[in-house]
């Protein structure tokens, strides 16, 4: 990409397009996590089976996140904007009509194709049509637009159910979601030539098994335990549906997903600190109303609303991230952000146990700055130092572990905060602070782990890029 070209204001709409969808599939997603007990009263059905609102949601994400490379090789962008926004249109209309369960679930199933597609077309518009000197700004926007989902989709899918009803929920995003679609259907371009490769279906299987096994057991693991044979059956099947994956994938040109991005160290370690602080983000938010509601005897809705400074701070600074990383170079952003991100962790350890709502808020705030400075640094600059017919494949891998992040990181935290509260079940408030100071622990770690690998990045990969062959 020429350095010396001007932004085109069309990329920019273009990014907001797929952005405003991207950012209706998380509103969404967070939104319908407050609905359940009303969901669970007006059709009958329990908790396990509502809970495949997200899980279905999710299996479906994590399937066609990873054709995203394939699809982008198939079909223009422009198409496959439509196509998402089309679908994710005709999901919100079924489920905001649902006369049953299953109805509901088929347009959250619906809605999650349109995620699918959106969420790696945004990144992909950026890495292919945006000039290298404004790549870190666009790249902390479209960061912007789907980190303030988080920060609105509780607070307002509890004010919905209490004022409407969790229909309402989906009727929102109607006119957002049009607009997206008009905005999209005018503004996105095409910037490469597409062709017609043939799909690697015996990928794709293996990705699915493993991915839905590895989702499967997460999901389970909360309730069964992480030594049930049914949960480490599931996980041996994901480790080896993916084991094959990669290794069929170093076999075959034109598999689903080139593995050999991973090759680099700089992409690799990148991808790594995505994950985890992905992984912290999930915690913290499990955690904070959790303690909140049953440790200070907080109410749902403003337990839910601790986040919001937080998450509002974080989106804020992604786009400025973005502009210290085009001016400064990608060390300032990531290495600043890890131990800003690091510092807050410990301190909801250290404080845990005399944790208040003020404390909570400061805490989460200075966490989300850091986060908003080093995923986007990370996604950035991870993705700069692959070749630029491998970033489709770079994108895809980066926006999967995401949703993998995602699907986990909560079971952790729930899985240790929930042992504490079994060992002493008469004094709930006290058991939930001694599981949560546990589960910060925890979190402090992978923060760690992320700092580390901030650091090499910086030390040992500092000058170090391997092309992919």
């Amino acid at each position: 990409m020429d350095d010396s070209r001007k932004l085109p204001r069309r990329v920019v709409a273009s990014v907001i397009a797929a952005g405003i969808m991207s950012f209706s599939g998380v509103v969404v997603e967070s939104s319908m996590n407050v609905t359940f007990p009303s969901l669970m009263r007006e059709f009958g059905i329990d908790t396990a089976t509502v809970q495949w609102i997200t899980t279905g949601y999710l299996l479906v994400l994590s399937v066609i996140i990873p054709m995203s490379s394939y699809l982008r090789r198939r079909f223009t962008m422009r198409a496959l904007f439509v196509a998402g926004a089309s679908c994710f249109l005709a999901g919100t209309l079924t489920a905001a009509l649902a006369p049953a369960f299953p109805v509901l679930l088929a347009g959250r199933l619906v809605q999650g194709v349109g995620t699918g597609v959106a969420l790696p077309l945004m990144f992909n518009i950026i890495l292919e049509q945006v000039p290298r000197k404004n790549m870190g700004l666009m790249i902390g926007i479209a960061n912007f637009i789907t980190s303030t989902a988080p920060a609105i989709g509780p607070s307002l899918g509890g004010f919905l159910v209490s004022v409407l009803s969790w229909r309402a929920v989906f009727w929102v995003l109607v006119p957002l979601v049009a607009a997206s679609f008009a905005l999209g259907a005018a503004c996105i371009r095409q910037s490469t030539t597409s062709g017609r490769p043939s799909l690697d279906v015996c990928g794709l299987i293996m990705l699915a098994v493993g991915f839905a096994s590895f989702i499967f057991a997460a999901n389970s693991a909360s309730s069964a335990g992480w030594a049930s044979p049914s949960v480490l059956g599931l996980f041996v099947v994901a480790a080896a549906a993916i084991a094959l994956f990669c290794r069929h994938s170093l076999a075959t040109p034109g598999a689903l997903l080139n593995v050999r991005v991973l090759r680099d160290p700089v992409f690799a370690l990148s991808v790594a600190g995505i994950l985890l602080v992905q992984f912290c983000t999930l915690g913290l938010a499990f955690l904070i109303p959790n303690y909140a509601q049953l440790s200070l005897g907080i109410d749902a809705f403003t337990a839910g609303c601790l986040l919001v400074p937080g998450c509002i701070a974080g989106a804020l600074q992604a786009p400025l991230s973005g502009i210290v990383y085009d001016r400064f170079g990608a060390g300032l952003s990531i290495i600043g952000g890890c131990v800003v991100t690091l510092a807050s962790t410990i301190l909801f350890f250290a404080f845990a146990p005399t944790l208040t709502g003020p404390l909570i808020v400061l805490f989460f705030v200075l966490y989300s700055l850091g986060k908003g400075a080093n995923l986007p640094g990370n996604m950035t600059n991870g993705l700069a130092h692959l070749p630029i017919e491998h970033n489709p494949d770079g994108n895809a891998i980066v926006n999967t572990v995401q949703q993998l992040a995602g699907a986990i990181g909560t079971v952790f935290v729930s899985t240790i905060v929930a042992s504490a509260q079994a060992i002493d079940p008469a004094h709930m408030a006290n058991a939930t602070a001694a599981g949560t100071q546990q589960a910060f622990l925890l979190v402090v770690v992978f923060a760690a782990a992320e700092a580390v690998c901030a650091a090499l990045i910086f030390g040992a990969f500092k000058n170090r890029t391997r092309s992919v062959r």
